[in-house]
């Protein structure tokens, strides 16, 4: 009988209330004992949600206190050395890992796959030695069942995705470290099976990415190694994102089952399947409700794939399943009060999504060829939603008349920038945003309510841009920011003064750790309204003789960081969004803000998980950044930022963005991104962050007098700036502060030991 099966549900609660359990004790509010009931409280209402839902096979493991990834590097003793005096505390040691603090540096911190979500990156170091620290995915299985009465389906990340996401060894280890996992590996699914786990997930999206033979021997390898060990364990071999390129190898391994992605393949596995077969052994998970974005499903399309499918696999070997965790997605559109009717009735979060599994799999167990009225209402409202005046009507953007160059080249450029602002050796800045303390959100909040008027609102803001003006002044800053206090986001900002953009109320999803994004919705047109960030930008101006950058969120970050229509390609979408921007930085220049950031964090984590696809997206994506950025003047100073990304295959097309300066983290990196510029000119002017501000560590002066020697090795000194890795408006005013009079005191000892030589 064909069953359902989710892959994953969101950790952070319909009302964040996980996020405040974390930071509640992060701040020292509540007790470790406390914190672990409230995450108990909420682990086991995600699963009772799941089990009213209806569903068959429900994940557990895939909670966690902060990143999956760094749970399994916890759960296999995966502890860089500079952790190892906390070890006795696993709590303090898992979070100082996670976050830095006086045992030591953060770990590594970047993008999973082609998402919005942050990992921890494990670092493997020659002292580890391999154990099981603590089977957590044995005490999640036992919680449930005992709890629940739930005979839940382990959750794990793989042990070739985890190696391949980890760092500290060479290529030419990667064997050696893999055949040290496998008996971990071994052990967790072991004792699971001898529990009771009737189907052990264990996740391998690195199987959709761009592999080498050799990857996949060893893939082979280390699968027939597992099975071997517990041939009666029914393993579950998951993937998601994209297609399995190496199809007929990787179904022919002897695992239960394989989990395919439907949504977001291509077509690619359909194809696979209908020329290739699938084994008369095996279960199909069929991946066709959208882990990553919010639109309904069109149930029947989905129907279509399924009976397409189902003459090719017999039906009780097929599991209906969303195509990737629900972490992706927000919770619930129950409170989405504000939205109209028309767009509300084509959207689907989490909770929504379950309901579409059990529509699916109601229908199949059923064996009517009839639809069920819930069926019918639901396929009654995509099919209106697809109707809607703002799915229709689209015009693709041309590039007629549109620049895409600069009007001098860079070289030229660079000297009458220089005249015009005049800054010393080695100038220091800031990303953009200053803390976002509880006093501007509360009122940030009473004023969307309509507690607080618009002029006492400006006020406040005002207040805050003259007090952190003052500030810069005081540490000694080169070029200031106006530190953004009316933005709630650097995306949703927008998302709510563009149109053809909608915001939600409480469409959260984890970003990284206990930081939650809203992202807007991509719904239409997009196209410029007003003026969005002129009146404080232009304000913090009149407050100094410095430069005021003005702060913009570039237009393929903007898509990257929303949630996106899907009836017209991504590329249509960016390209409208930065002819938008172009009036808005028209709007910046002419009130007199010539020094303009435009943030491009999420160009490198779009970027297609096929190596095939990657320089199409890439030759769309700098054609928009320079769509928004070529018209202006000469002597205006195009800044961008970037963060926590791998840049070492992308670095020709940073290049070609033609900013005249990159900001790009180093700081969690530990300077290895500097790497890259040893075989790399790149002669434009760059800031290599200097310190790390997801850390509530103040950095020493010293360790920031070393990134920028160090960086200074490979890069010219006349066009190397000083900067903090990312935004500061998820740190306290002390902290932010201290932090900067330290960078700025490290920037004075360079320039003191460089002027030596």
């Amino acid at each position: 009988m064909l069953q359902t099966s989710n892959l994953g549900y969101p950790r952070i609660g319909q009302e964040r209330e996980w996020k405040r359990a974390l930071e509640s004790y992060w701040q020292g509010d509540i007790t470790e004992e406390t914190l672990n009931e409230k995450m108990k409280q909420i682990r086991l209402s995600h699963l009772q949600k799941q089990l009213d839902s209806g569903i068959d096979f429900i994940p557990v493991g895939d909670f966690s206190y902060y990143d999956h990834v760094l749970d399994t590097a916890m759960m296999f003793g995966v502890i860089p050395d500079r952790f190892k005096s906390k070890q006795n505390d696993t709590l303090e040691t898992f979070f100082s890992m996670a976050r830095g603090s006086e045992a030591g540096q953060a770990s590594e911190m970047t993008k999973w796959f082609d998402t919005n979500y942050h990992y921890i990156v494990p670092e493997f170091e020659a002292s580890w030695t391999p154990q099981v620290k603590e089977n957590t995915i044995l005490k999640a299985y036992k919680e449930a069942k005992k709890e629940l009465g739930i005979d839940g389906k382990p959750v794990i990340l793989g042990p070739f995705t985890f190696l391949k996401l980890s760092k500290g060894y060479e290529p030419k280890e990667f064997s050696t470290l893999l055949g040290k996992l496998t008996p971990l590996y071994e052990q967790i699914i072991k004792e699971l099976h001898d529990e009771g786990a009737s189907l052990i997930q264990l996740d391998e999206p690195s199987l959709v990415t761009s592999l080498s033979q050799e990857d996949i021997n060893q893939f082979k390898e280390l699968y027939k190694k597992l099975t071997k060990a517990v041939p009666e364990a029914n393993i579950f071999l998951q993937t998601y994102f994209d297609s399995v390129d190496y199809y007929s190898e990787i179904v022919s391994l002897p695992v239960k089952g394989l989990g395919l992605d439907f949504k977001h393949d291509k077509g690619k596995n359909l194809q696979y399947i209908k020329e290739l077969g699938f084994p008369n052994d095996k279960i199909l998970g069929v991946g066709l409700i959208d882990g990553r974005n919010i639109w309904k499903a069109d149930l029947m399309k989905s129907v279509q794939l399924l009976e397409e499918l189902k003459g090719l696999v017999s039906s009780e070997r097929l599991l209906i399943q969303t195509s990737s965790s629900l972490l992706h997605v927000p919770v619930s559109l129950n409170q989405e009060v504000k939205l109209t009717k028309e767009l509300k009735d084509g959207l689907a979060f989490a909770d929504e999504k379950l309901v579409e599994l059990k529509l699916l799999g109601d229908h199949f167990r059923s064996g009517s060829k009839e639809y069920s009225q819930d069926f019918q209402n639901h396929q009654k409202q995509v099919e209106q939603f697809n109707q809607s005046p703002f799915r229709k009507d689209i015009e693709a953007q041309t590039l007629a008349g549109i620049k895409t160059e600069r009007e001098l080249s860079f070289e030229k450029r660079k000297g009458l920038q220089e005249k015009k602002w005049n800054l010393p050796f080695l100038p220091t800045t800031t990303i953009g945003s200053f803390p976002q303390t509880k006093d501007m959100r509360q009122a940030r909040t009473k004023w969307r309510k309509g507690e607080l008027d618009d002029l006492k609102y400006e006020s406040l803001i005002n207040e805050k841009i003259e007090k952190w003006i003052d500030i810069q002044e005081k540490v000694g800053l080169d070029v200031f920011v106006h530190g953004e206090f009316e933005r709630n986001d650097m995306v949703e900002y927008f998302g709510e003064k563009l149109e053809g953009f909608a915001v939600t109320k409480n469409g959260w999803v984890q970003s990284y750790g206990s930081r939650c994004v809203k992202p807007p919705v991509i719904y239409g047109n997009v196209n410029f309204d007003q003026p969005m960030t002129v009146k404080e930008t232009a304000y913090a101006q009149t407050l100094t003789k410095k430069p005021v950058k003005g702060m913009l969120t570039g237009p393929v970050t903007i898509l990257n960081w929303s949630f996106v229509r899907d009836d017209i390609s991504n590329k249509e979408v960016t390209r409208q969004i930065a002819k938008a921007l172009v009036e808005e930085i028209e709007a910046l220049e002419n009130a007199g803000i010539e020094m303009i950031q435009v943030d491009e964090p999420a160009l490198r984590e779009g970027l297609p998980l096929k190596a095939e696809d990657q320089q199409e997206y890439l030759s769309w994506a700098v054609e928009s950044f320079r769509i928004a950025t070529a018209h202006v003047l000469p002597t205006s100073q195009i800044h961008t930022h970037m963060c926590y990304c791998e840049f070492h295959d992308i670095i020709d097309s940073i290049n070609a963005l033609d900013a005249d300066v990159i900001s790009i983290e180093t700081s969690r990196s530990h300077g290895e991104l500097i790497q890259i510029f040893k075989t790399n000119v790149y002669e434009k002017g760059i800031g290599l962050g200097v310190y790390d501000i997801h850390s509530p560590r103040i950095p020493e002066i010293n360790d920031m007098v070393q990134v920028i020697e160090k960086a200074l090795e490979v890069l010219p000194a006349k066009s190397f700036w000083v900067n903090p890795d990312c935004g500061l408006k998820t740190r306290t005013e002390d902290q932010t502060i201290a932090a900067l009079e330290n960078m700025v005191e490290a920037t004075k000892k360079a320039r003191s030991l460089i002027s030596a030589k």
